[in-house]
């Protein structure tokens, strides 16, 4: 999504908590070119569907709504500053955001070592995941470059993109980068319920109208996960200033059913965890010991 020209807010920032215990935390993560709150704000009204009172909390008044802020600018033009980090790097400092607040995900899986235990918990506590006009599994890394081309060319002139050599270079690593991502998560979509949206209005691009992500490339057909359009563009896709807006009822929808169903889920999932790591706890404590012993052995003869 484009970013405004309102200052980012960088990190974790609360924008509902609930007068009783929270539930559940609902996380909201913008896109490439992206804002922490222009992203999720309407433009004509200045409407956070996020934490307007008579929006998300009037129908998820016992869940935590937070939204993350990273620097996600492509290029420094119009005054922009740009960040080194890539996809990955950006993962992992939401990762530990999320530890810390609490006191992505492909990377927190494999995070069991003992000292980094806690991270794992990110994935183990994620139940729903819910995506809208996000270049995903099965598209070609032309696919990925184009669609990535597109976004960017929202907000930047066309004419400086096609002479900027540096630009399409980093778009091409991250289209790369995000093949490699969506190749690694797929094996893990069981883990967790999954909508995605796609658009269903084209964009105005200025020179012409088009569709930033196409259907096939936002919504996947996949077993055991859920799909729906929005009847919006790219810009407007995730905005809502009304309960009437397209697609806001299918979102709420799909997070009440989420929000329902997730405690108990997550509670089992931690107990099962917590077994398997204690189990490989204890092996490899008898791995240790069975291999001083044998030391000690050796060292006697």
């Amino acid at each position: 999504m484009p970013s405004s020209d309102r200052e980012q807010p960088l990190g974790l920032v609360e924008l509902y908590r609930p007068s009783s215990v929270a539930e559940i935390d609902i996380v909201a993560v913008h896109g490439l070119n992206g804002h922490a709150l222009a992203t999720w704000t309407t433009d004509k009204t200045k409407c956070c569907w996020l934490n307007d009172a008579s929006l998300l909390p009037k129908y998820l008044p016992k869940a935590r709504v937070l939204t993350w802020g990273y620097n996600a600018n492509v290029t420094s033009a119009k005054g922009r500053s740009t960040s080194s980090d890539r996809i990955l790097q950006h993962s992992q400092t939401l990762t530990a955001h999320l530890i810390a607040d609490r006191e992505a995900l492909a990377y927190s899986q494999s995070r069991t070592a003992a000292k980094i235990t806690h991270l794992h918990t990110i994935f183990t506590c994620t139940y729903g995941i819910l995506f809208f006009g996000t270049p995903h599994h099965g598209s070609s890394k032309a696919t990925l470059l184009s669609s990535l081309e597109k976004i960017v060319s929202l907000t930047i002139p066309r004419k400086v993109f096609q002479t900027s050599s540096s630009l399409v270079h980093a778009l091409k690593e991250d289209s790369e980068t995000l093949q490699e991502i969506t190749d690694q998560f797929a094996p893990l979509m069981k883990h967790f319920r999954i909508f995605f949206f796609w658009e269903q209005e084209r964009t105005n691009l200025k020179y012409t109208k088009d569709y930033i992500v196409d259907e096939a490339s936002a919504a996947p057909i996949l077993d055991d996960t859920e799909r729906s359009g929005i009847a919006a563009d790219h810009r407007n896709i995730c905005k809502f200033d009304s309960k009437d807006s397209p697609g806001f009822r299918t979102v709420v929808a799909a997070l009440t059913r989420y929000s329902s169903n997730a405690p108990n889920v997550i509670a089992a999932r931690l107990a099962r965890v917590e077994k398997v790591l204690r189990e490989q706890r204890l092996c490899e404590a008898q791995e240790m010991l069975s291999g001083t012993i044998e030391e000690g052995i050796l060292q006697g003869l």
